[in-house]
């Protein structure tokens, strides 16, 4: 038996025992062509031989075909173990989930946000339930009109799904009522004392003057606040003065706010803080859970005291740690202040944690929600690593992206000497574990780029399906056409492109910096968007393609 015919028969022997003793022949060649890439060009004769094989060992019973892979020094692959993935429970109660994702309109989506969005929405979706997205943007001065329509574009790329859709500045007259009744049950009080004498007071748990006075004069007062200036008057909600926390002690509700709302303009002064109208709003929207950051604990005490004052039945608050990833810029005002200082090319520099960064570069959705769902809710900090990351990208990948050549930081080259019989077209599979996806052509007359740093030393180089070709003093020159001939030379296997048919490229790396080359001609084919594996470089995606030119954004290798 040859070694090809050994190497066939392990494999067939290996897939047969994996499936229940019946190899299969397309699997097999599969599998052949994934661990040994140099044998791609013997596909035909490797298909015959597989042929013969699966006839041989589907006859056996499966105890005969793991003796024969014990006699030939095979082994079995043992299942890796699958670590259970997934999300605990929510506490009860379930039979009516009601969840919320509510961002401020500060910006798009990054990846921090990300976390909040995928864990509501895969909880509605195990218990039936509803999600709200709510727009929070009760603080005109963080209000930016383009985050209205990012928003629910990043949220469908990362397959969220929603039910209804609020914007809180068009509640703003529902928060007023509930002001005034908050106030009518003696749970508030509007307070005209300095910031910083307020704090000394609440510090020492000593009240205020305000919070003496009259439900008649609060109310009075109440109404008399749109008169008034920014920073003259509040209206505080009632807490426990001896709380341990000062921060929860008497907390804001609502305040005057002299700036011009970039979506209602100048139609109303006095503005919620957002305590007063996130526990307003997760109360007439029947919110029963609220996913959220253990930053919001303080928050979420506070809002405990409004829902006593107010008579409502409080939602389950569920605090998970913070989310950190390093080396990409999360913050959306120092991302907004780059782009318009000219530092980020746009949201999608891929520089950014945005959603449209991450996209632009060819990370997967489904990549995002399985990270997401693999740290779940806990309260520990969670780091998240593009390493992560681009694991389980890579793993979707793999199967879906057709491999092309792409030679960057390229050198002409003529091989001398090269016979005619190797001048034609190259045939390539499009994937080599999917031959039947089809293949490509390239075109090859011995004139060919090939990257620079392959011809730095005297060496033989073996060109991927075709020649090997031997590196003397920057002339390159044909050396043996066989495979095992460039084995016998240790040869080092390089892509190449034809250097008369060939799209000039470029890739923009993860640093923003460009790398250039050509691409092999039937990348002229590819559409925008889609992603693919650049042979020995990485995956990429198509950003743009010109008749003149193709763009990829890189993904990682």
């Amino acid at each position: 038996m040859s070694d090809l015919q050994q190497l066939v028969y392990e494999h067939t022997l290996m897939n047969a025992i994996k499936y229940k003793g019946k190899a299969n022949q397309g699997a097999i060649i599969g599998s052949i062509m994934s661990s040994h890439p140099n044998l791609r060009k013997e596909a035909p004769k490797i298909a015959s031989i597989a042929n013969e094989m699966v006839k041989k060992v589907n006859s056996m019973d499966k105890d005969q075909q793991i003796q024969e892979l014990e006699k030939i020094g095979g082994k079995i692959k043992e299942k890796k173990k699958v670590r259970e993935k997934g999300l605990t429970d929510l506490p009860p109660p379930h039979h009516k989930a009601v969840l919320r994702f509510a961002p401020n309109p500060s910006g798009p989506l990054h990846i921090g946000h990300a976390r909040a969005a995928i864990l509501n929405d895969v909880y509605v979706k195990r218990y039936n339930g509803e999600l709200i997205l709510r727009i929070e943007d009760t603080d005109p001065r963080r209000v930016h009109l383009d985050a209205y329509s990012m928003i629910p574009e990043d949220l469908k790329w990362l397959g969220v799904d929603w039910n209804k859709t609020f914007i809180q500045s068009d509640r703003i007259p529902l928060y007023y009522q509930y002001a005034e009744k908050l106030i009518a049950r003696g749970g508030a009080y509007v307070c005209h004392c300095p910031g910083s004498e307020f704090k000394k007071l609440k510090d020492k748990s000593i009240p205020c003057p305000c919070r003496e006075t009259t439900l008649e004069e609060n109310l009075e007062k109440w109404a008399e606040m749109e008169d008034l200036g920014e920073a003259e008057a509040v209206l505080r909600v009632k807490t426990d003065l001896q709380h341990k926390n000062p921060a929860i002690r008497d907390w804001v509700a609502m305040r005057i706010v002299e700036a011009e709302h970039p979506r209602i303009g100048s139609r109303y002064k006095i503005y919620p803080m957002m305590n007063f109208s996130v526990a307003v709003d997760d109360y007439l929207m029947g919110i029963s859970h609220v996913l959220r950051g253990k930053d919001h604990l303080a928050n979420s005490e506070k809002q405990k005291f409004l829902y006593d004052h107010l008579g409502w039945d409080i939602p389950v608050f569920i605090h998970y740690g913070r989310l950190k990833m390093d080396d990409v810029a999360l913050s959306t005002s120092k991302a907004r202040e780059g782009i318009q200082s000219g530092m980020y090319s746009g949201w999608d520099d891929p520089r950014l944690g945005t959603i449209q960064a991450i996209a632009r570069r060819g990370i997967t959705p489904q990549s995002i929600q399985e990270l997401i769902q693999e740290i779940g809710v806990k309260i520990s900090d969670s780091i998240i690593s593009w390493k992560k990351i681009y694991g389980l990208n890579r793993t979707i990948l793999e199967e879906k992206s057709n491999r092309y050549f792409l030679v960057s930081q390229a050198e002409k080259v003529e091989i001398q000497d090269l016979p005619e019989e190797f001048k034609g077209l190259i045939k390539r599979p499009l994937h080599p574990d999917f031959l039947k996806r089809g293949y490509r052509e390239l075109p090859f007359n011995g004139k060919v780029y090939l990257a620079s740093e392959d011809l730095k030393e005297n060496k033989t180089l073996r060109l991927m399906d075709e020649v090997n070709v031997r590196v003397e003093e920057g002339s390159v020159y044909y050396h043996s056409p066989s495979l095992e001939e460039a084995r016998a030379e240790k040869a080092q296997i390089v892509h190449w492109v034809p250097r008369d048919d060939n799209i000039p490229a470029e890739v923009v790396m993860p640093d923003n910096h460009i790398l250039s080359g050509y691409a092999e001609p039937e990348c002229s084919k590819l559409k925008r968007g889609k992603v693919v594996q650049l042979e020995r470089f990485g995956f990429a995606r198509v950003d743009n393609l010109r008749p003149d030119k193709i763009v990829f954004y890189y993904t990682h290798s």
